[in-house]
């Protein structure tokens, strides 16, 4: 029976998945507006809204990004990376050696730190042997994922899963998922996807140009701005006098005069003051620029280049950076940050105009002109990830660097053997890491992704509403129409299909959201077991590898790669089909056989 409250859920779902297709309000947003419509009318109580923020595995998701950030903070992952990839040879060499430490580093870790911690010794590694970073990028995004799946708590994806199981509670009797429930298809894969990289990946994987350092043969992958100063020896001079044609590893795009652009320049053009001259260049050329002689000035960098302590670093902006649809010029990085953009790049589309008015995107690449205070500042933010390497870390006395890991591994330990709960484990571990000044206290909130947990108290909220207007009991009835003639192993293939095509093209939380509830439904309605039902939903919308903005740390590596759509479906897509046929025979002969 169509009821009013089911067209309003229905009206919602369909808001939601526009809005994080278009990219029209952000994720955060779009959940806010569609569960505020749902309260609204009356569909979701004050309480169900908010009932969320008692939910334990919120908590463990935050608890787990502090303890990740304090194990990034130490430095001790870095040191271990030191002595493993320092050897490393041959391509298959740091790849397969790549690929086994990263997924079993992710199976116990928050995968995005650990992508932003290797990155830097990918393109080192690509620098010294001559080898493209986009052969190693993808497989490095690739290796988080498939780590992440193995347990519980190695991807947010599958705690906000297991909320759910706890919260929803529509199948009495159903208990919390276990820490390595994930193990039985997750391990499989880890070394089914290192076979696949290490023999496929070769061939398949794009041989892009090394973003970092060769811009001779593709030179107008960065832009840079520099301004003609007062009394600079340009003045007068056509570009051809200047000099301006024969720049090293410098190409000299447009000329911006007050209010209008001179694109294709000309050699014969006159060159002006307060003429703002955009080049296409390699990182080293536009270093050299800010020192030269040339008259030339880099208007972003105003004061900073007179500071003692100064570093030019590459960042890459996040997926959920609070940056995104803003002017360089209204994120103000000098005051934020304590740097300056004076390049930019965006993995091949063609950008014009002055640094300061353009609008950032996810995945953008930017140099920073930083001052002193710079890693101070960016230590805990959200809003991009390194690719150079730019910091050197306090060395932390051996019984801290133990007191660390081995309060880690006891922590997951003792809550795999249900002894305590993993909440109250990190709890503790938090407190002795702070006694001991590992931790400093009044830093840690800032490595809380605030809007990951409200996008996710949202979600649980949304597939209440669900059940409880029967939108999921209506669409479950449709797919067991579906797919049941194919049998209970169809049942979990057209379950899977379907969060995997909304994960890779909208966010892996929406899919989980929309789907979680659909599924546990149609394991209800049959009188089935619910944890297969339970566990493809969390693997199909986890395990993302077909498009860049499937997994954050997909859109990581996305413009550092170089790397367009079709790249990540070329690699991606065989992989996928890998992980869902292992996924259903995995759950099915465990379940239903």
């Amino acid at each position: 029976m169509i009821t009013f409250d089911l067209v309003v859920v229905f009206i919602v779902i369909i808001f939601i998945l526009i809005s994080l297709y278009k990219e029209i309000l952000g994720a955060t947003f779009t959940f806010v507006i569609a569960v505020v419509t749902l309260g609204f009318f009356g569909i979701l109580t004050p309480r169900e809204i908010l009932n969320g923020f008692a939910n334990e595995q919120i908590a463990v998701i935050l608890l787990l990004l502090l303890l990740g950030d304090i194990i990034r903070q130490t430095a001790v992952v870095e040191l271990l990376f030191d002595r493993i990839f320092r050897s490393a040879k041959s391509y298959r060499g740091f790849l397969s050696r790549m690929t086994l430490i990263i997924s079993a580093f992710s199976a116990f870790l928050n995968n995005t730190p650990l992508v932003a911690v290797m990155m830097p010794y990918v393109n080192s590694w690509c620098k010294r042997n001559d080898i493209s970073p986009s052969k190693f990028l993808m497989p490095l995004s690739y290796a988080a994922i498939l780590g992440g799946c193995a347990t519980l708590i190695g991807t947010s994806t599958n705690l906000i899963v297991n909320g759910m199981v706890v919260d929803q509670q529509i199948i009495p009797g159903l208990e919390s998922l276990n820490i390595f429930d994930f193990v039985y298809v997750g391990l499989p894969m880890i070394f089914i996807g290192f076979i696949y990289l290490l023999f496929f990946g070769e061939k398949l994987l794009p041989a892009k140009t090394d973003l970092l350092n060769n811009y001779i043969k593709n030179n107008r992958e960065y832009l840079v701005e520099a301004e003609i100063r007062k009394n600079s020896q340009l003045i007068g001079k056509n570009i051809e006098e200047a000099g301006l044609r024969k720049l090293k590893g410098l190409f000299l795009v447009e000329i911006i005069r007050k209010s209008f652009k001179i694109s294709a320049v000309k050699p014969n053009v006159i060159l002006q003051q307060d003429d703002v001259l955009i080049f296409a260049g390699d990182t080293e050329n536009i270093a050299d620029m800010i020192d030269s002689d040339m008259g030339l000035r880099l208007p972003s960098v105003g004061m900073l280049h007179k500071k003692k302590q100064t570093e030019i670093v590459e960042i890459v902006v996040s997926h959920n950076s609070a940056m995104i649809n803003k002017s360089i010029k209204e994120v103000r990085f000098r005051a934020k940050f304590d740097a300056a953009v004076i390049a930019i790049h965006r993995n091949g589309e063609v950008i014009s105009g002055k640094i300061g008015e353009m609008v950032l995107k996810p995945g953008d690449v930017l140099l920073l002109f930083t001052g002193a205070d710079f890693v101070s500042r960016s230590n805990h933010t959200q809003d991009f990830y390194f690719i150079s390497k730019i910091k050197d870390f306090q060395k932390l006395e051996a019984y801290k660097i133990w007191t660390l890991l081995g309060g880690t591994i006891a922590t997951i330990l003792l809550a795999a053997l249900n002894i305590i709960s993993l909440f109250m484990g990190l709890i503790v571990l938090i407190m002795v890491l702070i006694a001991m000044k590992i931790a400093n206290p009044k830093e840690l909130h800032k490595a809380v992704d605030y809007k990951l947990a409200l996008i996710i108290v949202m979600a649980l909220a949304l597939g209440t509403a669900m059940i409880k207007s029967n939108a999921a009991d209506l669409i479950a009835d449709v797919l067991i129409t579906v797919f049941l003639p194919l049998g209970k192993v169809g049942l979990l293939f057209g379950i899977y299909l379907i969060t995997s095509f909304l994960a890779a093209y909208i966010t892996n939380v929406a899919s989980v959201a929309i789907i979680f509830p659909i599924s546990l439904t149609m394991a209800s309605n049959l009188n089935l077991p619910p944890t297969p039902f339970i566990l493809v939903v969390s693997f199909a919308a986890a395990a993302n590898f077909m498009t860049p903005i499937g997994y954050q740390t997909n859109l990581m590596v996305y413009g550092p790669g170089g790397y367009s759509f079709k790249d990540f479906f070329k690699v991606g897509f065989p992989l996928t089909i890998l992980y869902m046929i292992v996924t259903i025979t995995v759950l099915s002969l465990m379940y239903f056989m």
